[in-house]
C-alpha cells in the first residue's frame, strides 16, 4: 500500500508539472521537444556577433532568445553560412532562422515568415574620400554585396560591377583596404560597424531600399509561426524589445506596421 501511495504521489506530481508547462510550448512543430533550433550566421554585427566572453550576442540573438524564453523552450543556436540558410531550413536542420533576412515576395513563396521583427533598409557605404556621392554614381564601379542577398540586385540595377561576399564583414574590410569602391549593405549593420570600429567610411544619406526583417519558418508549421508572432507582439508591447535593442543601435527598430505572416 505504501508503494502504491508513493507511486500515486509521483504520478500526481508529474501531471501537475506537465500542467504548469507553458501552453505556448505545447503542440509546436519542433524538431526536438523542448528546444528551439535557431539558425544564425553569427558574423553580422549588430544583428549577430560574439560578445567579449565568446557568447553569441546581437539584435537577432537577443530577440530570439526572448522569444524562446516566452515559449518555454531552450534557445539552441545553429551556426550556418548565409547562402545555406534556406537550404538548411528546408532540410529540417533547424526550426527557424534568425538571421537578418529581408522579407520579399520571392522568399515568401519559399518559406513562411513570422511577422516583421525589425525595419531597416539598404544603404551605400563608401570611403570618406570617395567621389561617390549618390547611389546613381555606382554605375561602372565595383560594389560589394552579400551573396544571395537583395543588395546584389540593387547594385546591378545601378550598373555596378558586383563582387559577392559570404560575410558582410569581409566586404566592409575589402572596402577599407581599397579593393572595392563601395558596399551596399543594411543601414543598421553598416552604422554599427563604422561606429564601433572607427572605420574611415561613411553611409550615403539616400536609402536604396526600405525593408523589414523576418524570422523564416519552413511551410507546414502554423502553430510555431503563431507562437512566435504572439511572443514578438507581447515583448514589443511590454517594452522588452526596446530594452533589448536600443543600447545596440541607439533607437527602437521595431516596425510600426509589421508585415504579417502569409500562411500557405
Amino acid at each position: 500500500m505504501k508503494r502504491q501511495i508513493i507511486a500515486f504521489a509521483f504520478a500526481v506530481a508529474a501531471a501537475f508539472a506537465t500542467s504548469q508547462a507553458p501552453a505556448s510550448a505545447a503542440g509546436l512543430e519542433l524538431l526536438q521537444p523542448g528546444k528551439l533550433l535557431v539558425a544564425t550566421e553569427g558574423t553580422f554585427p549588430p544583428f549577430s556577433m560574439r560578445a567579449a566572453d565568446g557568447s553569441l550576442d546581437g539584435l537577432e540573438i537577443r530577440v530570439m532568445k526572448e522569444v524562446a524564453k516566452r515559449l518555454g523552450l531552450e534557445y539552441t543556436p545553429v551556426i550556418i553560412k548565409w547562402e545555406s540558410l534556406l537550404i538548411g531550413l528546408q532540410a529540417d536542420q533547424y526550426d527557424i532562422t534568425s538571421d537578418a533576412m529581408d522579407i520579399t515576395p520571392p522568399r515568401q513563396k519559399q518559406v513562411v515568415f513570422a511577422d516583421g521583427w525589425l525595419e531597416s533598409g539598404g544603404v551605400v557605404v563608401v570611403p570618406n574620400n570617395s567621389s561617390i556621392k549618390t547611389p546613381d554614381d555606382l554605375k561602372g564601379k565595383t560594389v560589394g554585396a552579400l551573396a544571395s542577398s537583395t543588395f546584389t540586385k540593387l547594385a546591378q540595377d545601378r550598373g555596378a560591377n558586383v563582387k559577392d561576399y559570404k560575410a558582410e564583414t569581409d566586404g566592409i574590410q575589402d572596402l577599407v583596404n581599397g579593393n572595392i569602391d563601395a558596399e551596399i549593405t543594411d543601414a543598421i549593420g553598416a552604422g554599427y560597424m563604422i561606429k564601433s570600429a572607427n572605420m574611415p567610411l561613411h553611409v550615403l544619406p539616400q536609402f536604396v531600399s526600405h525593408i523589414q526583417k523576418g524570422f523564416a519558418v519552413k511551410k507546414g508549421k502554423p502553430e510555431l509561426v503563431k507562437a512566435v508572432n504572439k511572443a514578438l507582439a507581447d515583448m514589443i508591447a511590454d517594452g522588452t524589445y526596446a530594452k533589448l535593442t536600443t543600447d545596440l543601435v541607439g533607437f527602437n527598430p521595431a516596425p510600426k506596421d509589421p508585415i504579417r505572416s502569409i500562411q500557405q
